[in-house]
């Protein structure tokens, strides 16, 4: 890529933000009431998200391989024990991801 394709893509995804951040108050000022909606998406998305969250990270373990996916189960059982433990999204997500990547590279290598 060369310079000015790299200044063009970054000014695109400055705009591009910016105009999703500016959309959000057009569509809902703050004179008139939140649609109900999407109040309901708001409470119902997150939990969505984390669903679909777990099914990406469990989609490619081999639970009938050499290891039967146990860094993915240690890292999950350790982020749902930790978010219960601090409630702490950061603290659980961050140590689950760490452990994983220790798990995989030092302890249970796929030779």
């Amino acid at each position: 890529m060369t310079f000015n394709e790299q200044i063009l893509t970054i000014i695109t995804a400055i705009v591009a933000l910016q105009l999703c951040r500016w959309v959000a108050f057009v569509a809902f000022p703050a004179h008139k009431p939140i649609p109900d909606f999407v109040q309901y998406l708001g409470k119902a998305l997150p939990s969505a998200v984390f669903g679909l969250l777990v099914v990406y990270c469990y989609k490619n373990a081999d639970f009938f391989g050499q290891y039967h996916a146990m860094s993915e189960i240690l890292a999950g059982v350790a982020v749902v024990v930790l978010h219960r433990a601090f409630k702490n999204m950061f603290i659980s997500i961050g140590v689950g991801t760490l452990l994983y990547m220790v798990l995989v590279q030092k302890v249970f290598v796929v030779v």
